[in-house]
């Protein structure tokens, strides 16, 4: 399979794409001004500590406070340890300690008002929600990810040969510091206890540079900011299995090939740098794929299509056969449908990065042996996606239930901002519903209107039909209250847009 990386870079963003033959499946944008905020290590502060949610909101500098959950605090067990040891030997200690130690350790035990707390964020902020954080450090590298506050040891489920595993884990139990937690990346596959050492004795170097600057830092203070884009997708995406990175900028190019030529010079001259006349993007089909990105609706190769709705709270994906009728009976007809539907939503979930809560409606199948298949093929199609899944077998009303851990925006929540017009609804009023709403506020404002004229500016289709269906009930308006109404079509009102006006036209109106 041929992978490429493409690399977008003007004065305003940075957009790296990833292709599987030549295939858009992933892409990533990182706006020169709103730089993501993903990985970052701030010196917060807790200013609410919430018991009956077991959470806390952190002041980490950002305009709304930072959401930390009980799973995500990292308490010093220690000092409880010694305490424990005191009542053991007999010796009288405060009535509070005797209650926390004889039950599960709640967010209160753990945290109080005003405290300082080093904290990491874990997904950022996401519409109407803060940023999440969590105090249980992870600090990145090329082939490990190494854990200060959890002594613990894991391997990438994507390195599959049960050898190369045990190689790697008997590597870090040797090289790992005692206290300390590390898991090994895929990049690791095949790679030499040297490189896998360099790798953690940088990231130990690192975490020492965090705690002493953290000792001198103020609430709010950024302690270590993460890569930017283009070096994140050198230590994250550019691997072995990548044939090629291209980029269309010279300064660009030059920093990451010397990047790679000093940490993995053995991916040097995969780095290209792109000289076309034409925009990179466009070269590539990958701007018109963007495009594609934020329908609603994807149509399948047979006929049939998928409807993809997100909201705030979940994503609901509904299945159609469209134009499909099939040439034998309908389950057989139902079963492909499906079956095609699997894979384009495991492709547009990846490539979307499409995250929460997810519920797929397929088209009820009556073989129980036909929703096996397809849950199957729903499990076996997401295995690329390098996000954490869960997914629930098929429903008795034909639904999937399945989860995608999501870190970050889905990419129609980062290109795109709720509509003005439908402020968020996806839909307008229709003309005759607005068509009404105008009829009914000219009887309601008519009787106030001063003078013998009443103006109403109107969107042109709107009035149009005003004119069509609702002449005879202006008419008798006009007779009833002697007044004429005239009907101003406005070219730059929007559909549900209308004002009732009673005083005379002015030029700056017109």
């Amino acid at each position: 399979m041929s992978t490429e990386l493409i690399m977008n870079l003007n004065s305003q963003e940075t957009r790296v794409a990833l292709m599987e033959n030549g295939v858009l499946v992933e892409l990533y944008i990182e706006h020169r001004a709103e730089k993501g905020i993903g990985g970052n290590i701030y010196k917060g502060k807790v200013v609410r500590v919430l018991p009956g949610m077991q959470a806390a909101f952190i002041d980490i500098g950002l305009e709304k406070a930072a959401f930390l959950y009980v799973s995500d605090v990292c308490f010093d067990f220690r000092e409880f340890e010694e305490m424990l040891k005191l009542a053991e030997e007999g010796i009288e200690l405060e009535e509070d300690f005797h209650n926390v130690m004889n039950r599960p350790l709640q967010i209160e035990d753990m945290l109080r008002e005003g405290q300082k707390i080093l904290v990491q964020v874990t997904k950022e902020p996401i519409g109407s929600k803060g940023a999440r954080v969590s105090s249980h450090i992870t600090l990145p590298g090329r082939y490990g990810v190494l854990m200060p506050t959890a002594d613990h040891v894991g391997i990438s489920r994507r390195i599959e040969n049960e050898g190369e595993r045990r190689r790697l884990r008997e590597i870090i139990r040797r090289i790992k510091p005692d206290g300390f937690g590390l898991i090994v990346r895929t990049a690791s596959d095949g790679k030499s206890e040297e490189d896998i050492q360099t790798d953690m004795d940088f990231l130990l170097r690192l975490w020492q540079r965090i705690q002493e600057k953290s000792d001198h830092a103020s609430v709010g203070m950024i302690i270590h900011h993460d890569l930017d884009i283009t070096m994140r997708t050198i230590r994250d995406l550019f691997t072995e299995d990548v044939d090629r990175l291209v980029v269309d900028s010279r300064e660009e190019y030059n920093k990451i090939f010397e990047s790679v030529e000093t940490f993995i010079p053995q991916l040097k001259y995969s780095v290209e740098l792109y000289e076309g006349e034409e925009a990179i993007f466009d070269a590539y089909g990958i701007e018109v794929e963007i495009g594609r990105t934020l329908g609603q609706k994807v149509w399948l190769k047979s006929g049939g299509y998928i409807v993809i709705e997100e909201t705030e709270a979940l994503v609901a994906i509904d299945v159609n056969t469209g134009k499909y009728v099939g040439r034998r009976n309908p389950e057989d007809t139902i079963l492909k449908t499906n079956l095609e539907a699997v894979k384009e939503i495991a492709y547009q979930l990846r490539l979307r990065n499409i995250g929460g809560i997810i519920i797929i409606d397929f088209i009820d199948m009556k073989k129980e042996s036909n929703k096996e298949k397809v849950f199957q093929s729903m499990k076996k199609a997401v295995k690329k996606d390098k996000a954490k899944m869960n997914i629930l077998k098929i429903s008795d009303l034909g639904l999937v239930q399945m989860t995608r851990k999501r870190t970050r925006d889905s990419l129609k929540g980062f290109l795109c901002e709720p509509c003005l017009y439908c402020e968020g609804k996806g839909f307008t009023k229709s003309k005759v519903t607005v068509m009404n709403e105008v009829l009914r506020e000219i009887k309601r404002d008519i009787r106030e209107v001063r003078g013998n004229t009443v103006h109403i500016f109107l969107n042109p289709d709107v009035a149009d039909l005003l004119f069509e269906e609702c002449r005879a009930e202006i008419h008798e308006l006009e007779r009833r209250y002697r007044k004429s109404i005239i009907i101003r079509p406005t070219g730059d009102f929007h559909q549900e847009q209308f004002e009732v006006d009673g005083q005379d036209l002015t030029l700056d109106r017109l």
